[in-house]
């Protein structure tokens, strides 16, 4: 019998789906639908516009660029690459399952094995039975003839930053030729056989720095969890793939980037992602704790280089959410990422539209921007409900059923299936999320990783960090009231009040 999740992806759950849809649409009184044609209809059609076109605009370039510009990029680089570059394949590991350790060194060692020049892996790691486990798996799996170098880096477990800063220097000290490429790869994520010999071509260029890939997930929870990583993941192929159209990526993850190796081991590079920080008027200067990815990435943006996306390559990373609650899940994971884009995005914004680009720039600035544009819907909805008509809410919730489900069809383009679940979920993001934008907005100190039990709150004593949360909570609420009075105006609620 399939799962609730296999059944929400077949033609029957879509039929069913529709009908509803249908069923809710036709079951209102036509006087609901007046409200399209009031200013309360205007005001949110004109933020749904904006948002809609600029989600077109991102899936107009995905098409593009791996219809069109892609492929033509890839022949490109395979007929100018110069084959047999040294490559080293960095792999950071700390509190991952054995079981996942034993699949993403093989899948590593595989890698190093299939890649046509000299190959060295690099395991930063914390535990003495990691560098055991690590040990025997390569000489299981390596011959004497083989060109592939295994180099172990033990530190302390003070965080993903210092492992990857060790791993770095590790590298430097092998004195590796400039053109020579880095793969990092986190502890959780699986890497194809033929990662290097379909990478390493495109680095024939020097203005190119880095590239990522396409990811897919295989999530150790509940359906649903698996249902809205896939959702993610199928969203990211296509707004990666529409920055791949600028030569700019928005990040460059942590789960497996590829380098180039003077990169690497420039000493500047290494100190941004080992002690990053940022200057803020409220907090002061604090180190970053979390958002190395988003580090490197700046380093990259900031030097002028390209960040190439492969949307053809798959890695395999494996999740295992903090907790068995979706929203507790979803609430940490998304102050992670969220305040990892936001504490650097600001800066990005400073570099200006002429030194990245202007899409790359707007993009940056759209990150901002769509926190408080995404509440507008429903906030307006609510207030419509109470002041306007008591029909508006339901209005709005065939639009979102309609709308939502027309983005999941679109998400085709990137996978070959889609989930009956991926409406609501979108809207989770969207509502759950930019909630989550906008508490992290004014709480950017506040840092934690979802593995490891380190965090990063704000310096000072107890009743300074008070007197600062106060005022993050100060600000966070006249925002929102703001937001409300906006929203009041727009739909006409402020006049009717008066």
């Amino acid at each position: 019998m399939a799962s609730a999740g296999e059944f929400a992806e077949t033609p029957a759950a879509h039929l069913l789906f529709i009908l509803m849809v249908a069923w809710l649409a036709t079951s209102l009184p036509s006087q609901a639908y007046a409200i399209i044609d009031s200013r309360t209809g205007l005001a949110i059609g004109l933020i749904g516009l904006w948002r809609y076109g600029w989600g077109a605009l991102h899936f107009i370039r995905s098409i593009l660029y791996r219809a069109v510009v892609y492929p033509r990029l890839k022949r490109q680089a395979e007929a100018s690459a110069e084959q047999g570059k040294p490559v080293y394949l960095l792999v950071t590991s700390f509190r991952i399952p054995t079981e996942v350790t034993i699949e993403v060194y093989r899948a590593a060692i595989r890698a190093a094995l299939a890649a046509p020049g000299r190959a060295t892996i690099v395991a930063s790691i914390v535990e003495l039975a990691d560098q055991r486990l690590i040990k025997q798996l390569f000489h299981q799996m390596v011959g004497a003839n083989d060109r592939v170098e295994l180099v172990l880096v033990r530190i302390d477990g003070t965080g993903k930053r210092d492992a990857l800063a060790f791993g770095f220097r590790a590298i430097s000290r092998l004195l590796p030729p400039p053109d020579a490429m880095v793969a990092v790869i986190d502890g959780d994520s699986i890497v194809p056989d033929d990662l290097v010999i379909r990478c390493a071509p495109f680095f024939h260029d020097p203005v190119v720095g880095a590239l990522t890939t396409d990811e897919f997930a295989r999530v150790r929870g509940s359906a649903l969890f698996k249902q809205w990583y896939d959702l993610r993941f199928a969203q990211r192929q296509i707004l990666m793939s529409s920055m791949g159209l600028s030569r700019r990526v928005l990040t460059l993850t942590g789960r497996m980037s590829m380098f180039r190796a003077s990169i690497i081991c420039d000493p500047k590079f290494i100190a941004q992602v080992e002690t990053d920080s940022i200057e803020h008027p409220r907090f002061g200067r604090f180190k970053f704790l979390t958002g190395d990815d988003k580090s490197s990435w700046f380093w990259l943006l900031k030097h002028g280089y390209h960040m190439l996306y492969l949307p053809d390559l798959k890695v395999e990373t494996v999740e295992d959410p903090p907790s068995s609650s979706f929203v507790g899940s979803a609430s940490a994971l998304m102050i992670r990422w969220y305040g990892n884009m936001l504490r650097t995005n600001g800066r990005a914004l400073a570099l200006g539209p002429r030194r990245i680009g202007f899409f790359t720039w707007w993009a940056v600035l759209d990150q901002r921007l769509s926190m408080w544009t995404c509440l507008v819907g429903l906030t307006s909805a609510i207030l419509a409900t109470l002041f306007v008509s008591p029909f508006t809410i339901l209005v709005y919730a065939v639009w979102i059923l309609v709308s939502r489900y027309v983005l999941t069809l679109l998400l085709l383009s990137a996978r070959r299936q889609v989930s009956v679940a991926y409406p609501f979920l979108l809207y989770f993001n969207q509502v759950f999320g930019a909630a989550m934008k906008t508490f992290i907005f004014f709480r950017m100190n506040r840092q934690k990783w979802t593995r490891q039990k380190t965090t990063l709150a704000g310096g000072g004593g107890g009743l300074v960090q008070r007197a600062i949360n106060l005022e993050s909570a100060v600000y966070h609420a006249a925002s929102l009231l703001a937001l409300v009075a906006l929203c009041s105006w727009m739909i006409g609620v402020t006049h009717v009040l008066n």
